[in-house]
């Protein structure tokens, strides 16, 4: 076992027990930063997406598809639940967050 290297040293370190510096945030923001161009894509994206899921999720309970859902039917006890006003306004509800949501992430949007 003579061949091994030693992991740990027997000597104990000497000069401050402060750790080396880091480098700074600059210097790994810009290894890492993403172009501008691609950062507004994703957020028009994420945006558009979020918009019109949204405004599907908000309308579609209020419709002949929500209410002749083949899904639904299949378990009386589940068609029953869905046909209820509230899980209906519930439903809707997410819906509109998801639009806040959508909108907010537009507005906040600010360049680096």
């Amino acid at each position: 076992m003579s061949h091994q290297p030693n992991l740990f040293s027997s000597n104990a370190p000497h000069g401050s027990t402060e750790p080396a510096p880091k480098p700074g945030p600059q210097l790994i923001e810009n290894q890492h930063r993403t172009p501008v161009w691609l950062r507004r894509i994703d957020l028009f994206l994420r945006v558009i997406v979020r918009l019109y899921l949204g405004l599907l999720v908000v309308a579609l309970p209020w419709t002949h598809l929500w209410d002749e859902n083949h899904l639904f039917s299949l378990v009386p006890q589940i068609a029953w639940l869905t046909a209820n006003g509230a899980v209906r306004g519930i439903v809707s509800g997410l819906g509109l967050l998801n639009i806040w949501i959508a909108v907010s992430d537009a507005i906040e949007y600010r360049e680096p």
